[in-house]
């Protein structure tokens, strides 16, 4: 019983943040609260109806009262806005040098890929220190994917890619949950983040049955599903180059205008599952769609290998 903390762990530097600004606001709402409670009483008390205080021609405006009681909050509720702001812009924006981890959400588990190809079923390695980016998506409702000792918590949303990161502080094994009900075994739908020093990191990447890239896979997929013959060296159909693409700023044909979308994530996906939606500017709408044709977690790994085709472009 006395072992119950008022917060979790704090096992990244987000929680850092978060339990600042949690603290601080909580310290101010127990202030005024405290203070109003005490201003209540008192004047219960001096001004009851035994009470022999002077009564007559009370003050009834007070601009410097006014200054105070308006003065006060606004900074007050500003310092909070700006604080959280802060710390809100700081969890959506990883940094450079973030790993990328990709998860898909499936009633009732997590699946997990890392990009050298080892992938894990509701259960997440990472390296302490290291910062990770998930991208995530859903196979089939709107899971949650929440680490309370990371303090970060994102929805995870079928169609479309959602994106959080964290930076581990210490070494251990974090609950992971869902945090949005999702059918019948919501409650089952639970798992582990596993914090490893760099070293066993290491080793466990390299450990078990070896297994392709997600890059590597993605590419056989490519072939697979006859993606070559329009965007490979030797395509039979006038497609856009794919090599240096990901990330880059790409022309979009709408009626008589063009506008500029960044090929990333969502970029090639909705690409793949909806072309005829975002038309690269100069050419026909004549790719077909793959929806309904091509699992999320193979999704996942076309868009891995696009992006090895994006590094060798910038090579070049």
């Amino acid at each position: 019983m006395w072992n119950v903390s008022l917060i979790p762990d704090q096992a990244s530097t987000t929680a850092r943040r978060v339990d600042a600004l949690f603290l601080f606001d909580l310290g101010a709402l127990v202030f005024f609260t405290g203070l109003v409670v005490v201003l209540i009483l008192g004047f219960l008390i001096r001004y009851r109806q035994s009470a022999k205080v002077n009564r007559a021609d009370p003050p009834r405006t007070s601009v410097k009262l006014e200054i105070l009681w308006i003065g006060t909050p606004l900074a007050l509720g500003m310092t909070m806005f700006t604080w959280g702001f802060i710390a809100y812009y700081h969890q959506y924006s990883p940094p450079a040098d973030a790993t990328d981890i990709y998860v898909v959400g499936k009633r009732w588990m997590w699946k997990l890929q890392h990009p050298e190809g080892k992938s894990e079923i509701s259960e997440l390695h990472v390296p302490v220190g290291q910062a990770v980016r998930l991208v995530m998506t859903s196979e089939d409702v709107i899971h949650s994917f929440f680490v309370p000792a990371f303090r970060i918590k994102q929805d995870v949303l079928p169609g479309r890619y959602t994106e959080m990161w964290f930076r581990p502080t210490k070494a251990g094994r974090f609950h992971l949950f869902c945090a949005e009900f999702c059918g019948t075994n919501h409650s089952r739908m639970v798992g582990s983040v596993v914090v490893q020093t760099p070293e066993d990191y290491a080793r466990w990447l390299s450990s078990g049955v070896g297994s392709a890239s997600m890059a590597r896979q993605g590419e056989e997929l490519f072939v697979r599903y006859h993606c070559m013959g329009c965007h490979g060296a030797s395509q039979m159909v006038r497609a856009p180059r794919l090599e240096g693409v990901y990330g880059s700023r790409v022309p979009i044909q709408e009626g008589s205008a063009i506008r500029f979308v960044t090929a990333d994530d969502r970029y090639i996906r909705d690409s793949i599952l909806l072309p005829k939606s975002q038309v690269a500017a100069g050419y026909e709408p004549v790719m077909p769609s793959f929806q309904g044709q091509i699992a999320e977690a193979d999704l996942l790994k076309i868009i891995e290998y696009i992006k090895s085709l994006g590094a060798k472009g910038t090579d070049r």
